[in-house]
């Protein structure tokens, strides 16, 4: 397949007059590092945004920073981590997990797929940080929506749009978001041997309090023995996990706290600093399956309460399913055996009786094909989610058909 490499955005116009006049459609990626999310692509060329690299603007004291979209990720850590701050909804790398290289992530990605981290149930997904977009839609014209600050009267917000179309409506150029001072202090408390039932109720109960919790997991058995950190996997049972983050003597003050408000007679440990960062990296990456390539991999997003039934029923119906729970049980992650007849597709979302969606993050062409990697819509949503695409894009010029098939608006 053809690959044009986007380095200047004065190429763009050109680019999109020639696609536009030709019926052309293009998948656009930046390093390809979740070009295997969503439904396999036909397309008549790779639109590239990987050399379009650079932070255009960093204000630390204003906590704004604007990139260009092919950025990546690494890169901006490391200069926000030089300034002492951080993107408070920890973006994940799921490179790995789909088979790619671990940091090839761009900014562009993160903020068109909406990827939020750990953090998300304390700091907001991403498209809360977005603040400004500049890009082209599907007709060819230049805009530019947002701001450099939070509150904005500048119309409809489209911001909020973009983020998590994964590249269906628009091409972004440039992105502008919020970052955060960093903590001093990261600790992780840890309290072993824990029901999913026990577990969620603990993580509802410690996010609740006002220890001022950052992001709360629960890791069964199994996966916890997976993990790098011996302190979790010697323990060779279940772990709940609560991240406290601040100065100093308050991150020890809100730990002890935890530990004696949530163990109830439980063994318990703590991770301090770096162990912390590596732990929370494990779960947010969703490292645990990414060993086993061949295994079809869901996220499931659901009401915490409803964890505990979600996790039983996977039990009794999948028996070779395994999981873990992350956002206090809001988010489950789920790996299926590939031999399993559709990933397990009618269990799983079947299993969502208080509502909730699942997403089929990992799986081979033919099954994401088959199956809808995102979890289908009712009529009227459906109809809602075309026009908009097809206010932005008419002739489908952009990653057409990746979060659904195009279709026809009645």
């Amino acid at each position: 397949m053809e690959k044009i490499d986007i380095t200047q955005e004065e190429q763009l116009p050109e680019v999109l007059k020639w696609a536009l006049a030709g019926n052309k459609s293009f998948a656009v990626q930046g390093n390809g590092s979740k070009s295997e999310l969503g439904r396999p692509l036909q397309t008549d060329c790779i639109l590239s945004m990987s050399s379009l690299q650079g932070v255009e603007m960093h204000e630390p004291a204003e906590l704004v920073m604007q990139a260009k979209t092919g950025t990546r990720l690494s890169d901006i850590q490391a200069i926000l981590k030089q300034a002492g701050q951080k993107l408070a909804f920890t973006p994940p790398d799921l490179g790995p997990l789909l088979g790619a290289e671990a940091g090839a992530s761009t900014i562009g990605g993160v903020f068109g797929c909406n990827l939020s981290g750990s953090s998300r149930i304390k700091a907001g997904a991403a498209r809360d940080h977005l603040l400004g977009v500049k890009g082209f839609s599907g007709r060819g014209e230049a805009f530019q929506t947002g701001s450099r600050v939070m509150k904005n009267v500048t119309g409809y917000d489209l911001c909020k749009l973009v983020c998590g179309s994964y590249g269906t409506i628009a091409l972004y150029t440039s992105l502008t978001f919020k970052v955060l001072p960093d903590a001093e202090k990261k600790r992780t408390v840890l309290i072993f041997g824990l029901t999913p039932d026990e577990a969620v109720r603990v993580m509802k109960d410690a996010m609740s309090s006002v220890h001022d919790v950052s992001a709360a997991s629960y890791l069964p058995e199994q996966i916890a023995g997976t993990c790098d950190i011996s302190h979790v996997t010697d323990a060779q049972r279940s772990v709940t996990a609560l991240l406290v983050e601040g100065p100093a003597p308050s991150a020890e003050f809100r730990c002890t706290a935890l530990l004696e408000e949530c163990a109830n007679g439980a063994e318990t440990g703590e991770l301090h600093g770096h162990n912390s960062e590596v732990f929370w990296s494990f779960v947010g990456d969703v490292k645990p399956f990414v060993k086993e390539q061949s295994r079809s991999v869901w996220r499931v997003s659901l009401p915490p309460a409803s964890a505990p039934l979600f996790v039983q029923h996977l039990s009794e119906f999948l028996l070779e399913a395994q999981y873990y729970m992350d956002w206090a049980g809001g988010l489950v992650w789920v790996s299926v055996p590939a031999d399993k007849e559709r990933a397990g597709v009618d269990i799983i979302r079947s299993s969502l009786l208080d509502g909730g969606h699942a997403t089929l993050v990992r799986a081979d062409k033919t099954l994401r094909q088959d199956v809808s990697p995102f979890h289908p819509q009712n009529k009227v949503l459906a109809q809602m989610s075309e026009r908009v695409r097809r206010g932005f894009d008419p002739k489908g010029i952009f990653n057409p058909g990746r979060m659904y098939p195009i279709g026809d608006v009645t």
